[in-house]
């Protein structure tokens, strides 16, 4: 597994990692990671290497969108002196040109979206060990959806990023189509975007794999 003892990680993104995470800090007793992926992965990691004595913090906003993120990247993640960063950003990018096409000022083209990405990157990448993206996502299988391939446009971004600089990438997009090769996306979530307790544990488990999850 790539994560040292006392290693502290740090989860970035929007309601797809917040699912009511403590405030300010998602981080310590009474469910403080929330109900999302991030309490999966943090469950998982404590349970399976208690003696590496891992710090999981869950700092997702819901609604967040890429140029979020960077607005709050100083206090909600430079500030903490994580070890590692993961991130899961884009899904709101996306969606705001479909559920209000009209109000363009919320929409993220995927020109800004990655130019924003780069900018985290190069401000974080010195003072961590490393930073592992995520695949934004929408629970389409059917890749001629017009939602299903602009995201498709910003996943690729994702990658692209991940192989310049070697970092791990968690492609989810990848991961709901071979699921839904056996059941229906409304299985997961009712909108196609928010999974439910076996999304959230799908997600993890994928997250888990890329990071050398071995036990």
């Amino acid at each position: 597994m790539i994560f040292d003892r006392g290693d502290k990680i740090v989860f970035i993104g929007d309601s797809i990692s917040d699912y009511e995470r403590a405030r300010p800090v998602g981080e310590g007793l009474f469910n403080a990671w929330g109900r999302s992926y991030v309490a999966d992965v943090g469950s998982l990691l404590t349970c399976m290497y208690p003696e590496e004595h891992l710090r999981v913090v869950n700092m997702g906003v819901s609604g967040n969108q890429a140029r979020d993120l960077e607005a709050r990247w100083q206090t909600d993640v430079l500030d903490l002196k994580p070890d590692w960063v993961s991130v899961l950003i884009g899904i709101n990018d996306v969606w705001r040109q479909f559920d209000v096409p009209e109000i363009k000022e919320q929409h993220v083209s995927p020109e800004d979206y990655e130019a924003c990405l780069r900018r985290l990157i190069a401000l974080t990448r010195p003072q961590v060990k490393g930073m592992i993206f995520m695949t934004p996502y929408i629970m389409e299988p059917n890749k001629a959806d017009p939602m299903r391939a602009r995201m498709d446009q910003y996943t690729a971004i994702v990658k692209k990023l991940c192989a310049e600089n070697g970092f791990p990438c968690v492609d989810l997009q990848a991961g709901w189509d071979r699921l839904f090769e056996h059941m229906h996306p409304m299985s997961i979530a009712w909108d196609r975007i928010h999974p439910n307790q076996t999304g959230c544990m799908y997600i993890a488990k994928q997250f888990l794999s890329a990071v050398g999850f071995d036990r």
